[in-house]
């Protein structure tokens, strides 16, 4: 700023009044665009935060997710910095791994930072909502709820399983596993209660053995699938795009042909499924635009207007790919309403 207001031949003060564009005080036309132009040659940005501590508003949002390398948390970035940019906001992107609670909230609110936080993660976490509580800036957390932070933005996760486990019903399979999410968290427990309920409505008895904890990584799938190799399986439902990759490659090494000896189905959609060999089938959910809402609804909060929880968003129809198939001795019942080819 000092170098401007040398070229410009003002006051440092003067060349801060003229960037923020505070009218407090009157300046000439003719000093305005002295400044206006040595900042334009001097390719001078003013510093976005410094300027909100002096404004109390950084028009910056923060955004908290637990992986970066996970394709659903991208797309709800990417629906969250289209809505800011519309509205003038700059977001501030954090990394909140698995078992390193506190660190990125804290990090985000400090000293005014940001003016709001957008929060997704995977963990009923209790240590996480006494720091939401005490961050003292409006929040809005996606694809979770905690009681007594709100508002939230969430997937019905219990349609969208139930969805893909009649799907592979339809398909006369039976004998279902799951890769469940991490046991305990809010998105894990709705979509086994899909599961459940897609095994009752056809008559299929629960068979808790047909149940195993993936997490949310390639690795977690890959390790809760060699627990299952043992079992009596024609199909298995991924609660995760990643973890099915992962257990798509334990079960090929294992011998078996997908989708002749088991099928496979995830939920969430991305290029990533159509990488995997066979393509996967999915049942698509709108991350992008849960992302569009979490950020509209905090920048509504901003400008005063307290925001309720929207309702679950629900599930689009299946993708369905090549990684799904009638179980080995079965005809396929046909019953596939909503799916589609791609």
């Amino acid at each position: 700023m000092g170098d401007v207001a040398t070229l410009a031949q003002v006051d440092v003060s003067t060349v801060s009044r003229i960037l923020r564009g505070d009218e407090s005080q009157r300046v000439r036309d003719d000093t305005k665009k002295r400044v206006l132009d040595a900042a334009a040659r001097l390719k001078y940005r003013p510093n976005a935060l410094a300027r909100g501590l002096r404004t109390s508003k950084s028009s910056t949002i923060g955004l908290v997710v637990p992986q970066l390398e996970n394709p659903v948390f991208s797309a709800m970035i990417y629906g969250a910095e289209e809505v800011c940019a519309q509205n003038g906001y700059s977001l501030i992107i954090s990394h909140r791994e698995l078992g390193r609670a506190g660190k990125s909230v804290s990090h985000l609110s400090q000293m005014n930072r940001v003016d709001g936080l957008l929060v997704a993660s995977f963990e009923d976490d209790t240590k996480l909502k006494a720091e939401l509580l005490e961050a003292d800036v409006p929040v809005v957390l996606m694809n979770k709820s905690l009681d007594g932070v709100s508002p939230s933005v969430i997937f019905d996760g219990c349609a969208a399983a139930k969805s893909a486990v009649q799907h592979l019903i339809a398909l006369g399979h039976r004998r279902i596993a799951h890769l469940s999410g991490r046991a305990g968290g809010m998105n894990a427990r709705q979509r086994i209660e899909g599961y459940k309920e897609a095994l009752a409505e056809a008559g299929i008895e629960f068979d808790p053995a047909l149940v195993s904890e993936a997490g949310y990584t390639v690795e977690g799938g890959k390790e809760a699938m060699r627990r299952l190799l043992d079992q009596d399986m024609t199909a298995v439902f991924a609660a995760t795009l990643v973890s099915a990759g992962g257990a798509m490659k334990v079960l090929q090494g294992a011998g078996k042909r997908i989708p002749e000896d088991v099928s496979v189905i995830s939920l969430h959609d991305d290029v990533f499924a159509e990488l995997l060999t066979p393509e996967l089938t999915t049942v698509p959910m709108p991350t992008v635009e849960l992302g569009r809402i979490a950020a509209t609804l905090l920048i509504r909060r901003l400008s005063g207007d307290e925001q309720a929880d929207v309702a679950p968003l629900p599930p689009g129809d299946i993708k369905l790919r090549k990684s799904t198939g009638p179980a080995s001795g079965a005809l396929s019942s046909g019953k596939m309403a909503g799916a589609r080819t791609t």
